[in-house]
């Protein structure tokens, strides 16, 4: 599982994490019964406090989206499916709203980036 937090982007680390373990399990990732690393494990690797990492975890078990077991770890909750198409589009936009804010700061045009990305596609397929 590959977790990445920033502290420039305003948003803060706990809601980083739990939008990223969301997008993991909503493109199918990470699957029901999959174990997460523990918290102090996750803190070690991401050089931040145990207790925002418990955080994301207990606000994502209050979601269903994970659940403990005692003396065995956190996996994801049985039944979780990939998020409805709708989500999918929600996550994709504010992604691509950050993107063409960053693009602006540049000076770069939409049009550029939509090439951008394009030429991307290629290498991806």
């Amino acid at each position: 599982m590959q977790i990445r937090v920033s502290t420039n982007d305003g948003i803060p680390i706990y809601l980083q994490i739990i939008n990223q373990i969301k997008y993991m399990v909503a493109s199918g990732r990470l699957e029901p019964g999959d174990k997460l690393p523990p918290v102090r494990k996750l803190a070690e690797q991401l050089l931040i406090n145990p207790n925002t990492v418990a955080r994301s975890y207990r606000e994502l078990e209050a979601a269903n989206i994970l659940n403990t077991r005692q003396g065995s770890g956190v996996f994801v909750s049985d039944g979780v499916s990939p998020l409805a198409r709708r989500e999918q589009k929600r996550i994709l936009k504010e992604r691509i709203d950050l993107l063409l804010a960053e693009a602006q700061q540049m000076n770069i045009t939409t049009e550029m980036v939509i090439e951008l990305i394009q030429q991307q596609s290629q290498h991806i397929k």
